[in-house]
């Protein structure tokens, strides 16, 4: 699985962890809803610091975030 799949997934587990709809996210982070869809699909790049928004809008940190057996070096591809 390539990393922006697999960052999407982490952000999507999240989420539905904490029960926001992408649209709470999107607000609580200052993203647009369709960005946060497009991320969670794995259909784009996210930048450190958007990534940071939304750990911070979920409540994590970016240990907690990344902190998590599927980043592990097995098949990180771009």
């Amino acid at each position: 699985m390539e990393i922006k799949s697999k960052i999407g997934n982490r952000i999507k587990e999240l989420r539905e962890v904490k029960q926001m709809s992408q649209k709470d996210l999107a607000y609580a982070s200052d993203l647009d809803r369709s960005y946060i869809a497009s991320v969670e699909n794995g259909q784009r790049n996210i930048s450190i610091v958007n990534i940071e928004k939304i750990a911070v809008a979920l409540g994590v940190s970016l240990k907690e975030f990344f902190g998590n057996d599927k980043f592990d070096n097995d098949s990180t591809s771009s």
